[in-house]
């Protein structure tokens, strides 16, 4: 999951680089031993213990819900059918990962069952242009320095982590950004169980870390090790462990499956997500991991690495292509990652940024701002083409943009204000004023989910009217001098929205809405701060408000991280930090059609249980949305090269940024030719090109279930 959130920091002592026939090897520092073998057995029993525990209150609940059943009547009577159906699901998957065994199992290849049918995925199109030529660096900028390049642990979910590792590092299998098929990764065939529940996977003999130390299966066992221990904090990872994986199976070195609790829809996809840790890297893993390990990058599976000497705290960092990347010659892989480095330098000021992109010192630039698109790209370089421009339409679905409503703050905990205060805020003049009528209206929670999303949901329009008789239900009946609404006692009806200053229009927008929300009634106080400082401030729930803007990875949406009760409130009763439930919302109905939306084992189920979702997240009105858009717009300097062949348009359409898939490339010539063109004054000729052709390709919705009636 990505955000615009934290961030990295200190270089560990001890730290040996060797180069050794083109390889680099971290050496062991601290003469520790890495406790996995010892962390097994225990692991492996307590999530037993919990696998018990789950289970008889399961058969308790399942009781208590038969006696009630035997003298319940009309609605309630199908309100308990529905639950007592949930438990009996409950208890099916309880006996089913008890009967599994161990959740770490090491196994043999004769458990692998003989007559499973094994995908290559290799009938997909390919990704990329053969035109594309490696070499040349690509020169970006990034706003913040991180806090860490640690992949897991404290602040390692900030949005820079997905230069390090989201885009880079190869999973077991990918999804081809085009088709949404399954594509090979580390794993060069896959099988799925006769059940549905398992998936089995042959790692690719090629595959090696960057240091070329040979991937084993093991590997993948470890990564949970480093990650779920009482080593480091880190409640997302041991929740999901333990509660979405029900076992990891290694049959030899080559050789592992992972199983999940229960059948589901794109179950190889699931499994095929985990990523290994390499052993010898993590051998003074302990304790101190967050500090030891804060600015250790780690061997990586895929194709750049990151070098100690390139990180230049506060300044940059450079990822560097490994010359033998173990699937430089892969169909998929082969025609991507082309520039040999990435350097991302900082550049806290957005207006600076495009001045140096200007002067090419900088070689791509976001130009999705009307007024960067339309006044600040009248300019020579563009005029004569030696900038190129261009619109690209995607097919992502929609980032959820917009207010996160802490519910448990007053006074957000009352429905009519939340919903009056969605009737306040002007999001349309917002789009006319600064994004000059190119943006749309995000009008749902997880929308553009093809046939998951509901497209009858519309979000409220700004109405003074209708924003001032929610208020009035919540019981602001009073006027104060300023305009505000008060409460009898006296309670003025005033809120705080929390946001990132790092982009200089948040500051415009927000004056747009708080002026126009103060003639509803409405005080809304504005509380920007730098992005390291709203990020922690947004993982500690210490907000009323949270502006912001998460990436859900498609194809199915996710809602469980975000409104399930086990991500709000923590033993005590109070919100629970470091979870992406920044509504701090839990309810019994919707932690169960979460739940489903997770789980679900077939299209229909999982579509029911998101429109629902939908619908009750609009009709409680705790996410405020905001904005959109279908398109990308982004200018480069000529000798940035992007595919336009058969197979791959510009970009693969299944993108938020058509970055993220690595197809661009940098040809050294034309760059010579346009450094030389710049000095003399010639001209190539405007261009400014509209990519669209995956603009009509979008999968068609099939009919869709009768929405809910919510209250």
């Amino acid at each position: 999951m990505r955000r615009p959130p934290a961030i990295l920091g200190s270089l560990v002592a001890g730290l040996l680089v060797l180069a050794s026939g083109g390889c680099r090897r971290e050496q062991q520092a601290g003469g520790r031993k890495l406790e996995f073998e010892a962390f097994v057995p225990t692991y492996n029993r307590y999530i037993h213990e919990w696998l018990i525990k789950q289970q008889t209150a399961s058969k308790e609940e399942a009781t208590a819900l038969q006696e009630k059943l035997a003298t319940a009547e009309g609605e309630a009577k199908t309100a308990l059918e529905a639950r007592s159906a949930g438990v009996n699901r409950e208890l099916e998957k309880w006996s089913f990962r008890l009967a599994l065994g161990d959740f770490l199992k090491l196994a043999s290849p004769a458990d692998v069952p003989a007559d499973l049918a094994w995908k290559t995925g290799m009938e997909q199109p390919e990704i990329g242009d053969p035109r594309a030529k490696k070499g040349g660096t690509l020169r970006r900028y990034i706003q913040t320095f991180p806090s860490t390049i640690s992949s897991f642990g404290d602040n390692s979910n900030n949005d820079f982590r997905a230069e390090l590792y989201d885009y880079i590092d190869i999973p077991l299998v990918n999804i081809h950004p085009q088709t949404m098929e399954l594509i090979p990764g580390l794993a060069n065939e896959w099988a799925l169980s006769a059940d549905g529940r398992t998936t089995y996977f042959h790692i690719n003999p090629k595959a090696t870390y960057s240091d070329g130390v040979k991937i084993s299966a093991r590997d993948f066992l470890v990564a949970v090790y480093l990650r779920v221990s009482d080593n480091i904090f880190n409640p997302y990872h041991k929740q999901y462990y333990r509660e979405e994986i029900a076992q990891i199976a290694m049959y030899d070195e080559r050789t592992l499956s992972v199983s999940l609790p229960e059948t589901k829809i794109n179950a190889p996809m699931i499994a095929g997500s985990l990523e290994p840790s390499p052993p010898h890297f993590y051998a003074d893993y302990g304790p101190d991991y967050n500090e030891r390990y804060q600015w250790r990058f780690p061997p990586s599976t895929g194709a750049y690495e990151v070098l100690p000497k390139d990180i230049v705290k506060g300044v940059s960092i450079t990822e560097t292509r490994v010359k033998d990347w173990w699937a430089k010659d892969l169909k998929y892989y082969r025609y991507r990652f082309n520039p040999d480095k990435l350097v991302h330098t900082v550049v806290r000021d957005e207006s600076k940024a495009f001045e140096l992109f200007r002067a090419g010192e900088l070689d791509t630039f976001y130009m999705n701002h009307p007024e960067v698109w339309y006044e600040k790209s009248e300019m020579e370089p563009v005029y004569k083409g030696w900038i190129e421009r261009t619109t690209f339409y995607n097919r992502y679905p929609n980032p959820p943009r917009g207010f996160y409503m802490n519910v448990r703050k007053p006074p957000l905990d009352d429905r009519n204000v939340r919903i009056g205060i969605q009737f306040s805020l002007n999001w349309q003049k917002v789009i006319n004023v600064l994004f000059r009528g190119d943006y749309q209206r995000l009008n749902a929670f997880n929308e553009g989910y093809a046939i998951y999303s509901d497209p009858s949901i519309k979000a409220r329009p700004y109405s003074i009217e209708a924003a001032r008789a929610a208020f009035r239900a919540a019981g602001y009946t009073g006027e104060g001098p300023d305009g505000i609404l008060t409460k009898p006692d006296g309670t003025r009806l005033s809120t705080s929205i929390s946001y990132p200053t790092a982009l200089q229009m948040y500051d415009r927008m927000f004056a747009i809405l708080r002026e126009d929300a103060r003639a509803c009634g409405l005080d809304l106080r504005l509380d920007g701060a730098e992005i390291t400082v709203d990020y922690k401030k947004t993982m500690l729930k210490q907000y009323d408000m949270s502006f912001g803007s998460w990436v859900i990875t498609p194809p199915v949406p996710d809602f469980y991280q975000f409104i399930h009760s086990l991500n709000a409130l923590d033993a005590k009763g109070n919100p629970k930090p470091q979870t992406n439930n920044l509504f701090v919302w839990g309810r019994p109905d919707t932690d169960r059609l979460s739940e489903i939306v997770r789980t679900g084992r077939n299209v229909e189920e999982v579509r029911d249980a998101s429109w629902k979702l939908q619908h009750i997240m609009h009709d409680e009105g705790f996410f405020a949305a905001a904005y959109t858009v279908d398109f990308i717009r982004l200018g480069s300097w000529r000798w940035v090269r992007w595919p336009d062949c058969e197979t791959t348009r510009f970009s693969p359409p299944v993108v938020l940024d058509p970055h993220e898939v690595f197809v661009l490339w940098i040809d050294e010539e034309i760059k010579k030719e346009t450094v030389a063109a710049r000095s003399s004054g010639k001209s190539f000729g405007e261009c400014t090109r509209v990519a669209d052709a995956y603009r009509a390709q979008a999968p068609a919705a099939a009919t869709p279930p009768a929405p809910p009636n919510n209250p």
